[in-house]
């Protein structure tokens, strides 16, 4: 190998083994892996830094937008709980019911946005039913992944490796042609992701079941809506019983108390529920789908696209001290929504709008963004803080963003325009339409991910540019040369999987493609399936979170370690690896 070469080779080793150290984030070791080539000689600083000029992360940034407008008008809150059902359920079922219809989708939607888009609705089922995110989140992007196999529109990286089919004087690949190999990837991917990978996840960020009296428990009511998730079903079948931090307290119906709420009880339109949980659990409750806050109407009267939440506490000199909020006119004095209250050592019952309020209460309430310039040095309140949370809107414009995604996806999938333009279109219209603010939308962007994107594309540069790609390549190809067909395959879809875990995908299948068909030729194997072995060996990353954008997504808010990839993401590898081998050895 090239001293080149050998340099890239250290500097990846130290890299996983920080990466596998998890004591520095990794957007900043690659970071630092990208910035060491780049002074060392190995890449210039075009190739350093080219991912931040790549669409990739532009994309994943602006499909971060369209995910929080998702999120904000709860376009798939509703299909999601309903999808994943009771946790109290078998082993395994809402992992079922999520993860087919994500594979299935997959295979005829971009996964990426896909992923995007349901990330945010599932962190909030699992918050809500005491449920360990990191059980569910990378086997979302994994089922997501294995799905994109079936046709040629699943991944970007199956429509490169169709232009290089026709750049070779070929036609290129069609709509189901990848399915020869994709269904048996399919099928087998999916029995190890239930049977081996999932129950290997670690379970991390637990907390408590509910909320104890040493908690800061906010009350917060809720009207029940004509819902079928709701409306109509027992306390428990409608998933209220075990709620995660947070607790029902009180049934209302026709203004009076319902005495002794069993979780047999049956919910009817109208109802009012108090619940009591911590801040964010009782936020959370803004989002389920079939129960609304009774403050909607005040909220709908603050402008969407103005909308912030806060947490204020009522000061000693404070006009609303002594007065309910009813009595204060609260809304039209400070043009905010009370949405929940907490007492310090206090237990509040009743209807919030009848609760009189006193010194040192804390309120969560709804209000326009230039609430914290005019009250957060005033007497009335003593402490005014942002939130990091989504301020309930309307659901109105939930079609309106379900329209730009479906045509995000259609234009993309169809190549009438680039998926960075239709990404940027999306999260422009998020804009436009008023579901978020500029501001907002800058929010909802995860730098950390972008960092991690933009500097893996460094890495990638300096595998392919020392020549080290090429040397992987070769030394699977003769380590397997004695297994014939069997062995040239599987050597060359184990170089692609480990390219592919250090450079992007796409990058990974334009290096191994012309090492690929000039390896078949010779050996007999139909070039064709030889290509689809590449493009599915090149998509189907699951050792990293840097080697998919899917996996990069779910990074963060599955609270994973990088080792949480190699464990729940081995068997997955060398299975489907096995599969792509055989299957293409069988037809061919």
């Amino acid at each position: 190998m090239s001293t080149d070469a050998w340099i890239t080779l250290a500097t990846l080793v130290v890299t996983f083994g920080l990466l596998v150290a998890d004591r520095i984030p990794p957007s900043g070791l690659l970071l630092a892996a990208t910035t060491t080539l780049l002074l060392l000689g190995v890449i210039d600083a075009d190739a350093a830094f080219a991912g931040f000029s790549n669409p990739a992360p532009i994309t994943v940034a602006a499909l971060f937008v369209l995910a929080a407008a998702a999120e904000r008008t709860g376009l798939l809150a509703a299909p999601v709980a309903r999808l994943l059902g009771d946790p109290g359920g078998r082993r395994n079922a809402s992992h079922v019911r999520l993860l087919l219809p994500t594979a299935g989708a997959s295979a005829f939607f971009n996964n990426t946005p896909l992923v995007a888009m349901l990330i945010p609705d599932v962190v909030a089922w699992c918050r809500r039913n005491h449920r360990p995110v990191s059980r569910y989140l990378m086997p979302l992007s994994y089922a997501a992944i294995i799905g994109g196999t079936l046709t040629v529109l699943g991944t970007s990286t199956n429509l490169v490796v169709s232009g290089l089919v026709r750049d070779s004087g070929d036609d290129p690949l069609g709509m189901f042609e990848m399915a020869k190999i994709g269904l048996p990837v399919t099928v087998v991917g999916l029995v190890v992701l239930f049977t081996i990978s999932i129950p290997l996840l670690p379970t991390r960020n637990a907390v408590a079941d509910r909320v104890t009296e040493d908690s800061r428990s906010f009350t917060v009511e809720m009207r029940v809506r004509d819902h079928p998730s709701i409306a109509g079903n027992s306390v428990e079948d409608a998933g209220l019983r075990h709620l995660n931090g947070v607790y029902l307290v009180q049934l209302r119906r026709a203004g009076r108390p319902v005495a002794a709420v069993g979780p047999d009880e049956i919910l009817a339109p109208g109802d009012i529920l108090t619940f009591a949980g911590e801040v964010d659990n009782v936020l959370d409750l803004q989002r389920m789908p079939g129960l609304e806050s009774v403050m909607r109407d005040q909220v709908d009267q603050i402008p969407p696209v103005d909308r912030g939440l806060f947490e204020v506490v009522v000061g000693r000199m404070s006009p609303v001290s002594g007065r309910t909020l009813r009595e204060a006119d609260f809304r039209a004095r400070y043009g905010a929504a009370v949405l929940a209250i907490h007492r310090s050592g206090h237990a509040i019952g009743g209807k919030l709008g009848d609760v009189r309020l006193r010194h040192g209460d804390t309120l969560v309430l709804v209000a326009s963004s230039g609430f914290r310039r005019r009250y957060g040095q005033s007497t009335d309140f003593l402490v005014v803080a942002d939130l990091d949370a989504p301020a309930p809107t309307a659901d109105s414009k939930a079609p309106l963003v379900g329209a730009v995604g479906v045509l995000f996806v259609v234009l993309t999938a169809f190549e009438v325009i680039s998926t960075v333009e239709g990404a940027l279109l999306a999260a422009g219209a998020m804009i436009a339409l008023r579901v978020l603010t500029f501001d907002e939308a800058k929010r909802a962007v995860d730098i950390d991910v972008i960092l991690l994107i933009g500097a893996a594309f460094g890495l990638g540069a300096a595998v392919q540019q020392s020549g080290l790609a090429a040397e992987i390549a070769s030394r699977f190809i003769d380590a397997f040369d004695g297994l014939g067909t069997f062995g040239l395959v599987l050597g060359i879809v184990l170089a692609t999987s480990v390219v592919t875990e250090v450079v992007t995908n796409n990058a990974a299948a334009v290096v191994l493609f012309p090492i690929a068909m000039s390896v078949a030729g010779p050996a007999g194997i139909d070039t064709r399936l030889m290509a689809i072995a590449v493009a599915i060996a090149a998509s189907t990353s699951f050792l990293s979170p840097i080697g998919y954008q899917t996996n990069t997504m779910v990074y963060g808010p599955g609270g994973y370690r990088f080792t949480d990839y190699v464990r729940s993401g081995l068997p997955l590898s060398i299975a489907i690896q096995l599969t792509i081998a055989a299957t293409v050895t069988v037809l061919s």
